[in-house]
């Protein structure tokens, strides 16, 4: 009995990797350029939301700063 579970567990370790190699040939892989755009658009958007949060800290800060009447 134990026998036929230890031939069993490669040939579902091997159907494993035969379904990712499957799976991994329908990937459509995006071009050079498309990559170059994709990345420019994620810096773009980085930095944007970088400056939104820069923004917002500072307002807070001189919020805080005239509610309190400290200077930080």
């Amino acid at each position: 009995m134990a026998d036929a579970n230890a031939v069993k567990k490669p040939s579902k370790i091997k159907e494993y990797f035969k379904g990712i190699r499957t799976e991994l040939k329908k990937v459509v892989w995006p071009t050079k350029k498309e990559t170059y755009r994709y990345t420019f658009v994620v810096v773009v958007i980085c930095a944007l939301f970088a400056l939104l949060f820069w923004l917002l800290d500072t307002g807070a800060l001189l919020l805080l700063e005239q509610v309190l009447k400290i200077n930080m």
